[in-house]
C-alpha cells in the first residue's frame, strides 16, 4: 500500500473515530450478552447489579486519561478498598480480569482521541515503547514470583518519589500559543504555512516541522502551537525502564513515572500526555498478553472466562471508552499548573493506598 493510500486510510479513520471507537464496546457488549458464560438463571437483576460502576469508572477513566496514566492506578485501589464496602471483596485474579478488560478499551479509546487531536509525537512514542519492551516483559514474568506485599510497597515508594519530583520540578515551559493565520491548522491535516509542512510521518492532524537544530514545532487541531526538542532520551529511558517493570508487574507504572520524565525534559504538558497514552496503551497490551499466556506456561495465574464478572464489565467498558474520548477536551481546557498539581496529589494519594495494601490495612 502506498504512503498516499495509508495517509487516506488514517485520515478517514480519524475523521470517523468517534463512531468506530463506540462500535467496539457495542460489539463487545453484544458478544457478552449472547456468548459469555454466566450463572444459570441469570436475568435482568444479574445484569443490572453493578450499574453504579458506570459513573465511577467514567470519572476515573476521564481523570487518568486526562493526565496520561494507567487506568489501573485508580481502578485497582478502588476495587480493593471501596468496592467491598458496597458489594463484596474481589480476589486478585478477578481484579486482574476486570482491570485488563476495562483498561484495554479505555486506553485504546483515549489514545485514538489524542491522535485525532494532534497531540501525539510519533518519534518519541516509538522510541519509548521500544525501550520499555524488555522491562515490561521482565516485570510481567516477575509478577509470578514476587510477593504482593513487596510489590505494593515498592510501587508506593516509587509513586511517592514521583509526586515529590513533580512538585519540585521546573516545569515553567510555555503554554501553547494561539496560532495566527500563518500557522493555523489546515483541514487536510497540514498547515497553511510553508514553514510547517504536512509531515507524512506524523500521527493525527497536527502540522509538524523539525528544524535542523532538533527543535520541533507542532500545531494541533485547534491551531495551538507547541515548541520543544526531543532531547533527554537517557533521562526518559531511566524512568520508562523502571515504570515498564512495574507496568509488567501490575498493569500500571510506566504512565505514572513516564509522564514525569517527559515533563522534566521540557516536552509540553499536552504533548507529553498525548504521547504517553500511546506508550501506556501499547505496554499495557504487551503486559496483558504476558500475564494471560505466561501464567499458564510457568504455572502462575491465568484468566478464566467462566469466572469473569461479566455483569461488572458491561458497565466498566462503556464507561472507560467514554472517559477516554472526553479526556483530550479536559486536558486542552486545563492550565499547566492545574494538571501538574493534580497529578502530584494523585500520585501521593495512590502511594498511600498502596502502602495500606502492603500493610494489609
Amino acid at each position: 500500500m502506498s504512503s498516499q493510500s495509508l495517509s487516506h486510510v488514517q485520515k478517514s479513520f480519524l475523521k470517523y473515530q468517534h463512531i468506530l471507537v463506540f462500535i467496539a464496546p457495542l460489539l463487545f457488549l453484544a458478544s457478552v450478552f449472547t456468548m459469555a458464560p454466566t450463572p444459570s438463571g441469570a436475568g435482568m437483576e444479574y445484569w443490572l447489579q453493578y450499574w453504579w460502576l458506570f459513573p465511577v469508572f467514567l470519572t476515573g477513566a476521564t481523570i487518568v486519561n486526562t493526565v496520561g496514566i494507567s487506568g489501573s492506578a485508580l481502578f485497582v485501589p478502588f476495587l480493593i478498598f471501596i468496592f467491598p464496602i458496597f458489594a463484596h471483596p474481589l480476589d486478585s485474579s478477578t481484579l486482574v480480569k476486570v482491570g485488563l478488560i476495562s483498561e484495554a478499551f479505555g486506553l485504546s479509546s483515549s489514545a485514538v482521541a489524542f491522535i485525532q487531536y494532534g497531540l501525539v509525537d510519533r518519534r518519541l512514542a516509538l522510541t519509548l515503547v521500544g525501550g520499555s519492551i524488555p522491562f515490561v516483559v521482565g516485570g510481567a514474568l516477575l509478577s509470578f514470583v514476587i510477593p504482593d506485599v513487596v510489590f505494593h510497597a515498592l510501587l508506593g515508594i516509587a509513586l511517592l518519589a514521583a509526586s515529590y519530583l513533580l512538585f519540585n520540578a521546573d516545569l515553567g515551559h510555555d503554554e501553547p500559543g494561539s496560532s495566527d493565520s500563518d500557522h493555523a491548522a489546515a483541514t487536510d491535516g497540514g498547515t497553511v504555512s510553508a514553514s510547517l509542512p504536512n509531515d507524512p510521518g506524523k500521527l493525527g492532524p497536527a502540522g509538524v516541522h523539525t528544524a535542523d537544530d532538533g527543535t520541533v514545532t507542532r500545531v494541533d487541531r485547534e491551531g495551538d502551537d507547541y515548541t520543544y526538542t526531543r532531547g533527554g532520551y537517557l533521562r526518559r529511558f531511566a524512568n520508562y525502564s523502571v515504570g515498564g517493570m512495574f507496568q509488567g508487574l501490575a498493569g500500571f507504572g510506566v504512565g505514572e513515572l513516564g509522564i514525569i520524565s517527559m515533563l522534566s525534559t521540557k516536552v509540553p504538558v499536552r504533548v507529553a500526555i498525548g504521547t504517553n497514552h500511546i506508550v501506556v496503551a501499547l505496554t499495557a497490551i504487551l503486559a496483558s498478553l504476558v500475564h494471560v499466556f505466561g501464567g499458564g506456561i510457568v504455572g502462575g495465574h491465568s484468566l478464566s472466562l467462566a469466572t469473569t464478572p461479566w455483569n461488572m464489565v458491561v458497565f466498566t467498558v462503556p464507561a472507560t471508552v467514554l472517559g477516554g474520548q472526553i479526556a483530550p477536551y479536559v486536558s486542552n481546557a486545563l492550565e499547566t499548573d492545574v494538571i501538574k498539581n493534580f497529578v502530584g496529589v494523585l500520585f501521593a494519594v495512590i502511594s498511600i493506598a498502596l502502602f495500606m495494601m502492603a500493610l494489609g490495612i
